[in-house]
């Protein structure tokens, strides 16, 4: 008696469950389209990956909204391009928090449709309600909580960046009260050591920049101290942040087991500063960023599992993909260039982060929901953007939006689930100047306009900006090496055309 009422329970609850998948949107960092074995890298192995994509689709022409992290995020929690919006550039370990809490984000689609939602992992999308002035002692007043995050557990910004602390439902993360954190990103603080100043205390040495506040051996952007427990060691940061996630998905499965979850996680792999856990060590042919390659597939891998061992791997829809394109020297002297040697992190495509150019905003995007039907080691071309993330799980879930929110999304629903190759009429993506290029099928259009041809802080990146229109016909070339703006003025006019109109569209924000 006691064996048929627990299958019967256990049947209740999984077609309950199956009524909505739960979702993870899991977004590496600065993960490159070519660097990934599903992808076609060969001298780094992600079996995890690989086994996500034997599970769904990998889609190859999948755009990020801006080839830097801090728009891309925007863009993709929000469903408004970040030109749109000022004070979305790269934010700074103490910017206050760049999405207002009146916006309508994706975690609140999920809270309204009664999913429990939580981010975990970086943020950088700035704390708080004034730059600069936060309270990083106490409790924050301004966190994801506002955008509709049920639970957080994040990296302030980036590793490269203080604060080096997780920070947990707004506090910091095993505070430690007798080494209370002090931020500045102006002035150094007193008797305080520095990379440029005390390169002795370093284990890894900047190559340009980065050379300010000195953590776990590392130097930073920016000054800080105190901290003491609650600093992170960098090689236990993707540990730190899986655990965080299993966790918190065992919780909600064990607790409200009829209550389906989003998770939006994000791992720092492979952004800098790289220094991986000593298991990964020398574990690639590419050094410390390579390492870091199979630290994040090992991350992927631990998500899958759990998953696995929770009996919701089956009706769980997971979107894996990475924020931007990659870049090799970021600021560490890690020798990525050279170590990377027939790596093309972003396969055959030009630029890298912070470019105009493909490599700078295309990027991996693999769908899976074997409950879903979403077709199992397919591959598509659709066009499609993370733009559209807001509209279409809105689409998956059954739940209508606000009139006024996500409003430069559209639901491509049945592109990312496998039902439709329909590619998406165009795509618009900022570099890191936020200047925006324009893509359509067969086209890439990016505007005359000003800057340095190469990154000018020292990545060697081509930037994609010159004083003349450029338009490519990716068809033919998807290198982008033939400017064809000369010989077919009328598509760039078009272009241009098409381009000032998305431009000049306001906001309701």
């Amino acid at each position: 008696m006691k064996t048929t009422s627990l299958l019967l329970a256990l049947m209740s609850h999984f077609v309950a469950r199956a009524q909505q998948p739960n979702v993870i949107v899991l977004l590496a960092d600065d993960l490159g389209y070519g660097d990934l074995s599903a992808y076609g890298a060969q001298r780094v192995k992600t079996p995890n990956v690989d086994q996500l994509a034997a599970r769904g689709t990998r889609f190859t022409n999948a755009y990020a909204a801006a080839s830097t992290s801090t728009p891309s995020r925007y863009g993709l929690l929000t469903g408004e391009y970040p030109f749109r919006r000022s004070g979305t550039g790269v934010a700074q370990g103490d910017a206050a928090l760049i999405i207002r809490p009146e916006q309508f984000t994706l975690a609140d689609l999920f809270r309204q449709a009664g999913y429990t939602t939580a981010a975990i992992g970086k943020w950088h999308l700035g704390l708080g309600s004034r730059s600069g002035a936060q309270d990083w002692n106490g409790t924050l007043d301004q966190t994801p909580h506002d955008l509709g995050f049920d639970y957080s557990c994040i990296m302030a910004a980036t590793a490269d960046r203080v604060p080096c602390v997780f920070i947990e439902n707004g506090r910091i993360r095993n505070f430690d009260p007798t080494a209370p954190i002090e931020v500045n990103y102006a002035h150094n603080f007193p008797d305080t050591p520095t990379g440029r100043e005390n390169p002795e205390l370093l284990q890894l040495r900047p190559s340009h920049g980065h050379d300010m506040a000195i953590v776990n051996g590392i130097s930073r952007i920016g000054y800080m101290r105190g901290g003491g427990k609650a600093l992170w060691k960098d090689e236990n940061i993707a540990d730190s942040i899986a655990a965080y996630a299993t966790h918190w998905m065992r919780e909600q499965v064990s607790t409200r087991p009829q209550q389906p979850f989003f998770l939006y996680l994000c791992t720092n792999d492979v952004h800098v500063p790289r220094w991986p856990h000593p298991r990964f060590a020398g574990k690639s042919p590419m050094g410390l960023r390579g390492d870091a390659i199979l630290q994040f597939d090992d991350t992927v891998g631990k998500i899958l599992a759990a998953l696995h061992q929770l009996g919701i791997a089956d009706n769980t829809l997971i979107i894996l993909s990475s924020d931007n394109g990659p870049v090799l020297d970021d600021g560490y002297d890690d020798q990525a260039e050279v170590l990377a040697g027939t790596h093309r992190p972003g396969g055959n495509l030009r630029g890298g982060k912070y470019s105009a150019f493909e490599a700078g905003s295309r990027i991996p995007f693999i769908v899976s929901w074997p409950a879903g039907g979403v077709p199992q080691g397919q591959r598509s071309d659709a066009l499609i953007s993370q733009i559209d993330a807001v509209r279409s799980l809105a689409a998956v879930i059954g739940q209508p939006l606000p009139t006024d929110a996500a409003p430069d999304s559209r639901d491509a629903h049945a592109v990312w689930l496998g039902r439709s190759s329909q590619s998406r009429s165009e795509i618009v993506m900022m570099a890191y100047n936020r200047s925006v290029a324009l893509r359509t099928s067969d086209w890439k259009f990016i505007p005359a306009g000003k800057g340095a041809p190469i990154v000018p802080w020292g990545t060697g990146i081509e930037t994609g900006f010159s004083t003349q229109p450029q338009l490519y016909n990716l068809q033919n070339d998807p290198h982008e090496q033939h400017n064809c703006a000369t010989e077919r003025p009328d598509i760039a006019q078009q272009m241009q055309q098409q381009l000032n109109r998305i431009l000049q569209t306001p906001s309701p924000h």
